[in-house]
């Protein structure tokens, strides 16, 4: 690996790292700040749906700009939209923060977290060359760096809502990504990749069984997540234990560090012996999906049984949480050896396009369950969220089964194979 690879790498990969946190903190901020103005459960989610919506377009589009443009444009384009995206409601007269403004906002933020992922994870294959095990290590250790900074900006914006409002704390962030912006442009040296001006929007749609496969589990294990995680849980959180939006942030805050904490640990937490090497497959996939299943039905029991809420649900989500990050980093693993060198943005852009769907269907459903939950009590909500994610889980290990259990190094080719000056 050359220094200019690694320098380049390393600078793509703190840009994503300020573009999660804002992202993160964005949330929180909207979540937290409509509930408070009385808004539903249902009315909050709908206030995400552009963000999720335009999430599923951008990364469409977002492996072809990639591949045609290079990923120093698509890093730089994800980082100005959210420069926009907080603007627009840093800066606003409070007669416009209503749901259709807001929702514009959101599809915009959407679109830069969703920009700069697929280029800094793109980015990985090419650094980690035919190295599977140094890949494997290395997508680790980003996706669980990245989900330990979601969690900090999860309660970085539950703490900037209580200390200095919504809007002024808008605005911090936008600093934030600007100061980012401009290192970026100083810093970093030549394209990331090599463009493929010949690169057609056709190509996007992968003709390779085992990432359709693999694209096709992701949508059911991120809605497994999402359908409680999402709205249900932090309106259960501040609703029914009465806690308020710091500490409701903060705990969400720790659970997604610890949740990225333990992606960046799976290399050394899963060894298959497969011909001496020691990377995931299909197998560990299917395995780790259908394990997953039984948190979100055990917590769901035991709120029926009436035990203690909150020692139920926090030790639950622990628990889920653990096993869900094993899921999650096999995955961000299994993409990455599935593709082909030379289709690389391509091929990853349309598997966040799935995760994207998963996280929309998840969100929307989150909030609209909640609400009809509570009819049953006041647990009730959220109860039905953790069943529809039991559901959600166990279709995803059933599509699992059908991935293929070779891992070996695809063809790498000239489009996007090289990170060098």
């Amino acid at each position: 690996m050359s220094t200019s690879n690694l320098r380049n790498y390393v600078l793509v990969t703190l840009a994503y790292w300020a573009d999660t946190l804002t992202d993160g903190a964005i949330r929180m901020l909207v979540l937290f700040y409509f509930y408070q103005l009385g808004y539903s459960a249902f009315q909050v989610a709908s206030l995400f749906l552009f963000y999720e919506i335009f999430g599923v377009i951008t990364n469409l589009f977002g492996g072809y700009l990639g591949a045609r443009f290079g990923l120093k444009a698509t890093l730089f384009m994800g980082l100005g939209t959210q420069i926009i995206a907080l603007s627009l409601l840093a800066f606003a007269p409070p007669s416009l923060l209503v749901v259709p403004y807001v929702m514009l906002a959101q599809a915009l933020s959407g679109i830069a977290k969703d920009l700069t992922k697929m280029s800094s994870k793109s980015a990985v294959k090419l650094v980690a060359g035919e190295s599977q095990g140094q890949l494997y290590r290395w997508v680790s250790i980003l996706t669980g760096s990245k989900n330990a900074i979601k969690g900090v900006g999860f309660f970085v914006g539950a703490l900037l809502l209580t200390l200095v409002g919504f809007q002024p704390a808008l605005r911090i962030l936008g600093g934030l990504v600007l100061t980012v912006i401009i290192l970026a442009i100083v810093l970093i040296r030549g394209d990331l990749g090599i463009a493929n001006k010949k690169a057609k929007f056709r190509q996007i749609f992968s003709q390779n069984r085992a990432v359709n496969m693999l694209a096709a589990a992701r949508i059911f294990l991120f809605g497994a997540r999402d359908v409680w995680f999402v709205i249900g849980l932090p309106v259960f959180f501040v609703s029914v234990l009465g806690w308020n939006f710091w500490m409701a942030g903060g705990f969400m805050a720790a659970w997604t560090i610890g949740y990225g904490a333990v992606q960046a640990s799976t290399p050394g937490l899963i060894r298959r012996r497969v011909e001496g090497q020691g990377e995931p497959d299909g197998r560990t996939a299917t395995a780790l999906a259908f394990g997953l299943a039984a948190f979100p039905a055990g917590i769901a029991l035991a709120l029926s049984a009436g035990l203690t809420p909150a020692l139920v649900v926090v030790a639950g989500l622990l628990a889920f949480g653990a096993v869900f990050a094993l899921n999650s980093a096999v995955h961000s693993y299994l993409i990455l050896a599935y593709t082909d060198g030379d289709k690389v943005a391509m091929n990853v852009g349309f598997y966040y396009m799935a995760n994207a769907l998963g996280r929309l269907a998840g969100t929307i459903l989150s909030g609209l369950l909640y609400q009809l939950g509570l009819q049953a009590g006041p647990n009730g909500g959220l109860i039905t969220c953790l069943w529809a994610s039991a559901a959600f889980v166990l279709v995803a290990g059933a599509l699992s089964r059908l991935l293929p259990t070779n891992t070996a190094p695809r063809t790498r080719t000239i489009a996007l194979t090289d990170m060098g000056e």
